[in-house]
């Protein structure tokens, strides 16, 4: 299989490496300022409730406000999502039930989210729009590619290429809307009172600044395995 050749290594070993190491990152700072408890003692759950309660009456362009957001449990750990079809905010049991800086800070994030999607953010709508293709061209492209590579049909190949593409693309589109999200509950948490002293603040930083790089780490490696399909094309060529 030519997915497992010197070439590919060299393509992609640096995002197995970054991969590695960002989730490393993450756990090891959820880890940290997960032991921290919050001035305010609120636990997660508790977290989104206050701030879903402050920012009811948000103003919007479409008038819209917080009022219908529903707040679930879900299983797993650092599961934590929130759906803007069914306007749930779902959090693990060790967000939801924690009283940390890490849970409040993840309970926020996750809030920011829900505030995106009532002011009808337009890269949360963009990145939105693009999970359709994106579920189809992740299947559809690969297959493209191997048939095309297999029977030397280049153009074929590169077609696959381009719809593959779309993953790189999605990743790209998420990264602005995670910065958002995080940003959106930096300020919500300080505002509210329910982070309080500099140690919080560090801390709910490290948190979400450590999440985001898994969205950075992704894109690197859907950037890599793009250009390492192209390589193969290229080579063909010639």
């Amino acid at each position: 299989m030519f997915f497992f050749n010197p070439t590919y290594l060299l393509f992609m070993a640096p995002a197995f490496i970054l991969m590695a190491l960002t989730s490393w990152y993450v756990k090891s700072a959820y880890k940290k300022w997960s032991k921290v408890q919050t001035s305010s003692r609120l636990t997660g759950a508790q977290v989104a409730e206050r701030l879903i309660k402050s920012s009811a009456y948000l103003t919007t362009s479409q008038g819209r406000g917080l009022m219908d957001i529903q707040l679930q449990r879900v299983a797993g750990n650092l599961s934590d999502h929130y759906d803007p079809r069914s306007k749930t905010l779902r959090l693990s049991d060790g967000v939801a039930n924690g009283t940390s800086v890490a849970a409040a800070a993840i309970a926020a994030h996750e809030l920011g989210h829900a505030i995106q999607d009532a002011e009808e953010y337009l890269p949360l709508k963009f990145r939105s729009a693009l999970v359709p293709a994106v579920n189809i061209g992740s299947y559809l492209g690969w297959i493209l590619i191997m048939i095309g590579l297999f029977l030397n049909f280049v153009d074929l190949a590169w077609l696959g290429v381009a719809i593959f593409s779309g993953g790189a693309l999605f990743a790209l589109a998420t990264l602005p809307v995670e910065l958002n999200a995080s940003a959106r509950a930096k300020v919500l948490l300080a505002d509210t009172g329910i982070i309080q002293t500099e140690q919080e603040r560090r801390g709910v930083n490290t948190v979400l600044n450590a999440a985001a790089l898994t969205y950075v780490a992704a894109l690197v490696t859907a950037v890599l395995q793009l250009l390492y399909y192209a390589s193969l094309l290229v080579g063909r060529r010639r």
